[in-house]
């Protein structure tokens, strides 16, 4: 798509939903103790995420839960004008980090859309008064190669990096091509989080114009 208009344009932006979930508490219950009883009978729950997919079970935390991740992306795909219909499936599996857990950068490949959400995060540990770690908080990288050598204070579109502490009840969603990292876990209390990705059912229509 061109645009030969005149004054600034904004070429390539990331765009990232954050949405904190409204009465939040007594799903996160639910969620917890399926997580847990899940786990008793498959210690490596987290590495092994291919091969289950928490919210196809019908499960009061996972059905509230499927309903919001399906909202979010409705009001994601609005967002950036999508205009047309677009289907998808999820798959979501739970991720619980132990002290010392964490995930190395990475991203998500054969998706549309990643995204976490949150059920239980450890009080901030101290870290030894080290300012260079940064426990439990994920960390966004900018998408483009070498954008850190341009970086400047105030610049918006020049950021390399963007870290948050997440909150229980926050559901986020971002493009799956977005490189992360999950800090790790220094509490003795465990992290636990709800992973999912956005696969789009592939129609022909979804082919960008040439024009």
């Amino acid at each position: 798509m061109n645009d030969t208009k005149d004054g600034i344009v904004d070429l390539w932006p990331t765009r990232m939903l954050r949405r904190n979930l409204p009465d939040f508490e007594a799903t996160n219950r639910e969620l917890l103790k399926l997580i847990r009883e899940m786990e008793k009978t498959n210690r490596n729950l987290t590495t092994d995420y291919r091969d289950n997919n928490l919210l196809n079970l019908d499960h009061p935390g996972a059905n509230w839960l499927r309903g919001e991740v399906n909202n979010s992306v409705i009001y994601y795909l609005q967002s950036i004008g999508i205009d047309y219909p677009v289907d998808w499936q999820i798959h979501a599996w739970a991720n619980v980090n132990r002290m010392g857990d964490y995930h190395d950068l990475h991203n998500h490949p054969h998706c549309y859309l990643s995204g976490t959400y949150y059920v239980k995060i450890p009080g901030d540990a101290e870290a030894g008064g080290r300012k260079d770690l940064r426990p439990n908080r994920i960390t966004f990288y900018d998408p483009r190669p070498g954008i850190n050598m341009g970086s400047i204070r105030n610049d918006p579109y020049v950021d390399p990096e963007f870290t948050i502490l997440p909150e229980p009840g926050l559901l986020m969603l971002w493009p799956a091509f977005l490189n992360h990292f999950v800090h790790p876990n220094l509490s003795k209390e465990t992290r636990i989080s709800v992973s999912f990705n956005i696969i789009l059912k592939w129609a022909e229509h979804y082919l960008p114009s040439q024009e």
